[in-house]
């Protein structure tokens, strides 16, 4: 099989965050939850569209080799991703097991740089262990200095009619994940408004 044949689970990507990305393949569709990682073949879909981002980048056939333990893996980090998010977009403190386990998942594998000269001086992120283990590691880093930082402050969750996403906001009006989610929102008012006071309300 070729990677590019593998079929993913639809979760949306949205540009957010690696992070609040993973935690958004739990999804709805049409008020009807989804799971994005529901298979193997779902994370390794997932892994290879956000591969460009992802600071220890797995190989075709790291992708291809992908296992259980990593679903369960990539499973855990996201529910964990998505209590905290839930947390930071609700102001509210972040769960202490939640915190646990994040510090947990992001030690799995070592990480550190190293030079690479050819063919011109760069850096590379190198890690120990399975490449896909070791990515979704990382992953549970970034959600660490996510989680730690000033930008928890603009993890919201999106105000769209059934929609389950978050989002980190760079403007104060965003209120949405996706223009979409802002179009149902936006037909929804009218439709209530309609409904309320008739078609001819100001």
């Amino acid at each position: 099989m070729n990677v590019a044949d593998i079929t993913g689970g639809g979760a949306p990507i949205l540009g957010e965050p690696l992070p609040i990305e993973l935690g958004n393949t739990a999804y709805a569709v049409r008020g009807r939850l989804m799971d994005g990682l529901e298979t193997i073949d779902h994370l390794a879909a997932w892994l290879r569209d956000v591969r460009p981002r992802l600071a220890i980048r797995p190989s075709d056939a790291d992708l291809l080799g992908v296992t259980g333990d990593d679903l369960r893996l990539a499973r855990e980090l996201r529910e964990t991703i998505r209590q905290l998010a839930a947390a930071a977009a609700a102001g509210q403190d972040a769960d202490p097991g939640a915190v646990t386990t994040l510090n947990h998942l992001a030690r799995q594998a070592a990480r550190w740089h190293e030079l690479r000269v050819a063919p011109e001086p760069h850096v590379v992120v190198c890690a120990e262990g399975r490449p896909v283990a070791a990515a979704l590691s990382a992953l549970a880093d970034d959600a660490v200095t996510l989680f730690g930082g000033p930008a928890r402050h603009g993890v919201h969750a999106c105000q769209g009619p059934g929609c389950r996403l978050h989002f980190v906001r760079e403007t104060p009006r965003r209120e949405w994940c996706s223009a979409g989610c802002g179009n149902r929102a936006r037909a929804a008012r009218h439709y209530a408004k309609v409904r309320d006071h008739g078609p001819h309300s100001s």
